[in-house]
């Protein structure tokens, strides 16, 4: 009897309903991406397509005063472009619809400079629909780029007039070829151009009210930045956070740019243009990157929170050159060799602490090993020791560190590291780390343990962590070495071959 007594009592202190209770995800920390940013951060890479007059007179920034009549793509395919970016990994491809020549490859119907013009298909082509339409059944997100500054226009320079124009030709190609994912302009002009006052604001608003999924790229947003180099290199320390009010387009600090801002207002995360080739549209004497080269910046980009955006300029046939491919498709088997097992994958976990109880599986350290972003690790609140201790189970050898923040929680990572287990029983650190956010590579000299620690040093709320993998990259350093003695030129496929047929030599270094 008393103990039923003790029981009721206890039941009325401690409702048993409340038992069942969880404890609610953390606050997001703002800024936060929109829906429309987190679908662009998460594909990782793009495709862009210089094409234009430019391609057939072997030039970078046309005058503006060349003859249509010479873009004659005579075996143009749309087609094999899409199916090159998405056989190489790619899944959004956007195309230069008018460089600063001003050559449409659209038939507009405020200028008589474009496709209309041109010799090509008697001058009923349009570039613009048919890339659309081979993007759409590849089931490939399409962007498009229209230059702000334009050489042929007689209107250049007189602010309403031009501006007019622009945003008459921004609809056209908003409201015909269905649905765009990336709108990408620019402040690039030459040295002693006219003047020219840019409306960007209502640019940006007749966008986003034509096509409320697009992306706007700019050197300061409003939705994704340049990143302040062509060369397709991120800050080693790169935020999504950013104060578009510290930023003017055509004139931003590239070092604010690469940076970002730790205190900023604004979510702009940063996009990494860089072309295979010298230059940016197709010139005959020109060769590509190696697959080598494309991985290294693959690292400096997509590895340091921002997406590549590689530039594959067809030629003057219209069609995507056959030594571009190649090297495309040795990248792409590069990443699968690396990126393709987590070496952590089976590994035993121990977390400092788990929010609410170590049995709320939304918030499980194993949530590291899932796909996607939307699982991670929340360590408990109002704490300063945030650890994940791994057993791999056995000693297994890395130089890879992969690291991601569930980004839809906001950016909140501010610095981390590395531990292993070395042989004499002690902990040695392997690698520092500064951001993380959607994505973070950090490579090193190979080391070889069965226990690791990752820990994170600093952060601007409470971390979430979405995943972690360690991985060998064999290439990047088999590379490394056999640059010492050979031309630089020389094609990756040779050292793809001296990896796959060569013995690794795992040997243990520590920085």
């Amino acid at each position: 009897m008393n103990l039923i007594l003790f029981c009721l009592s206890i039941s009325l202190i401690f409702p048993i309903s409340h038992c069942a209770l969880q404890k609610p995800p953390p606050l997001p920390i703002l800024p936060i991406p929109t829906a429309s940013q987190l679908q662009w951060q998460l594909s990782s890479m793009a495709l862009f397509f210089h094409f234009g007059t430019n391609t057939f007179t072997d030039s970078e920034w046309g005058t503006g005063q060349v003859d249509p009549s010479v873009f004659n793509p005579t075996r143009l395919n749309t087609t094999q472009w899409v199916q090159v970016a998405k056989d190489s990994g790619f899944n959004r491809v956007i195309l230069t619809a008018k460089h600063h020549d001003g050559f449409c490859l659209w038939p507009s119907e405020y200028t008589d400079y474009s496709v209309k013009s041109a010799s090509w298909r008697n001058g009923s082509g349009d570039v613009v629909k048919e890339l659309a339409v081979a993007a759409r059944e590849a089931g490939v997100d399409l962007g498009l780029y229209l230059s702000p500054w334009d050489r042929h226009e007689v209107c250049y320079g007189k602010t309403l007039e031009y501006n007019e124009l622009y945003l008459g030709q921004m609809t056209e190609l908003l409201t015909r070829y269905g649905e765009i994912k990336e709108v990408w302009l620019d402040g690039a002009k030459g040295e002693g151009e006219k003047d020219m006052e840019y409306f960007f604001d209502s640019w940006f608003s007749l966008i986003h009210q034509l096509q409320p999924g697009a992306i706007i790229f700019s050197d300061a947003g409003p939705d994704t930045r340049w990143i302040g180099d062509e060369a397709g290199v991120a800050g080693s320390t790169c935020w999504s956070l950013f104060n578009r009010s510290s930023a003017q387009i055509g004139g931003t600090d590239p070092k604010y740019s690469q940076g970002g801002d730790p205190s900023g207002h604004d979510w702009v995360p940063a996009e990494c243009d860089v072309s295979i080739r010298p230059g940016w549209f197709w010139h005959a004497l020109e060769a590509p990157k190696s697959a080598i080269k494309l991985l290294d910046i693959y690292y400096k980009s997509v590895g340091r929170n921002c997406l590549l955006l590689l530039n594959v300029p067809p030629n003057s046939s219209g069609l995507i050159s056959d030594e571009d491919i190649q090297v495309l498709q040795e990248f792409s088997e590069l990443l699968r060799s690396i990126f393709s097992d987590n070496l952590a994958g089976n590994a035993i976990l121990n977390a400092s602490s788990t929010r609410g109880s170590i049995v709320d599986s939304r918030f499980d350290p194993y949530n590291i090993f899932k796909e996607g972003i939307y699982t991670y690790w929340a360590p408990e609140e109002n704490l300063s020791d945030w650890a994940l201790h791994l057993n791999l189970q056995e000693s297994v050898s890395f130089n890879v560190l992969q690291v991601q923040e569930p980004i839809h929680m906001g950016q909140r990572v501010m610095a981390f590291h590395l531990e292993i287990l070395n042989e004499d029983g002690d902990w040695r650190r392997v690698v520092n780390g500064t951001t993380v956010g959607y994505q973070r590579l950090l490579q090193f000299p190979s080391v070889e343990s069965q226990y690791l620690k990752f820990v994170i040093d600093k952060s601007r709320a409470d971390p979430l962590i979405s995943h972690l993998g360690i991985y060998m990259d064999q290439f990047s350093i088999l590379n490394s070495a056999f640059n010492r003695s050979s031309p630089t030129n020389f094609y990756s496929s040779q050292v793809l071959r001296q990896a796959y047929t060569q013995p690794f030599n795992n040997s243990l270094y520590l920085i």
